[in-house]
């Protein structure tokens, strides 16, 4: 048995080869002498687990070593996470000042994330705003969703945005005000739209390259140095369906009314 992308088993070995980072196909969406952000594959792993994959952080530094002829380690801290079958764009610090400073505009939820999601089933609503209250099960590394305050409940918070839909799917923006564990894909689940490929969640069956259709779009923040404000988008994988989130995207984009903050 294969394990799946959070490192616990998978009933469903990956039908196609898995193509993770290296430090030579690494793609660099922002770098500058404080902060670096990529558009982190599906596949890549960006905290150790079991399985033992090399991470994201120390691709990036053998990037950052052999890109600036080091002779030892380049130094690098996380940010933040992204689940690990999800693709999109995620930041690293190369200095400890960066790092403090990102991690706080983190706390305080000054950093702006927007997600991309295929679902299968509807959406209550064309624009929605939920609130509710996220439970970890830590042994199963799983969330479970709750409509009311709880032991062990952490408040949650996103708004989603319906941009269109295709005969099988929904395609929807969403944009998280928290960081809760599998915020978005239980949130999603719980609305009765499991997002495709992720079977923990309620998707009927895996990708075949074990991914699930989530993409950290875009990330909008105020550089920690510069303090001026950075907006960095991270291209989605090839993919049919993700062709035609950006063919919608474009078409909301071109509209007489988009109704999403920032475009």
């Amino acid at each position: 048995m294969g394990k799946d992308r959070d490192g616990s088993p998978f009933a469903h070995k990956p039908k196609v080869p898995i193509v993770m980072s290296t430090p030579e196909n690494l793609e660099i969406l922002y770098e500058d002498n404080h902060l670096i952000a990529v558009n982190k594959r599906s596949s890549d792993i960006v905290q150790g687990d079991i399985t033992n994959d090399r991470t994201l952080d120390n691709v990036i530094r053998e990037y950052l070593r052999v890109k600036y002829n080091k002779s030892g380690e380049a130094w690098l801290g996380t940010i933040h996470r992204i689940d690990r079958p999800v693709s999109g764009v995620i930041l690293y610090a190369k200095t400890s000042k960066c790092l403090s400073r990102m991690m706080k505009a983190f706390k305080h939820r000054e950093v702006a994330k927007t997600y991309w999601a295929v679902v299968k089933g509807t959406p209550p609503e064309e624009q929605g705003h939920v609130i509710n209250w996220l439970k970890k099960n830590e042994e199963r590394n799983k969330s479970y969703a709750h409509d009311r305050p709880g032991d062990g409940r952490k408040e949650s918070e996103l708004k989603y945005y319906v941009l269109g839909k295709g005969d099988h799917y929904h395609f929807v923006e969403i944009h998280p005000k928290s960081g809760r564990h599998h915020q978005i894909r239980v949130t999603m689940s719980s609305l009765g739209c499991p997002i495709k490929g992720d079977i923990k969640y309620g998707a009927r069956r895996t990708n075949d390259n074990a991914s699930i259709h989530l993409h950290a779009r875009r990330i909008e923040f105020v550089h920690p140095t510069r303090r001026e404000v950075l907006r960095i988008i991270a291209p989605p994988p090839e993919d049919n369906l993700w062709d035609k989130m950006l063919e919608l995207d474009e078409k909301v984009r071109q509209g007489t009314h988009d109704p999403r903050p920032g475009q």
